[in-house]
């Protein structure tokens, strides 16, 4: 697969992933945590800010892996 294909196919994949996560990360919240303490919802939304890294960076890794010959 040419680069700038992969690339392409990356960054809307990545866009795609955030909007999912960000919307499945908000549901999750407004259905559990309605009624938790500001401290409960701040660990949550701190974890949950972090994990979409961890797909967002195999994503980013595979963008930007040399074509094969």
């Amino acid at each position: 697969m040419p680069d700038t294909l992969r690339r392409i196919i990356g960054t809307i994949l990545l866009v795609v992933l955030v909007l999912l996560y960000a919307l499945v990360a908000v549901t999750i919240a407004s259905a559990t945590l309605g009624t938790s303490p500001w401290y409960v919802h701040l660990a949550y939304f701190f974890f949950t800010g972090f994990l979409w890294i961890l797909p967002a960076m195999w994503l980013i890794k595979w963008m930007h892996r040399p074509a094969r010959k």
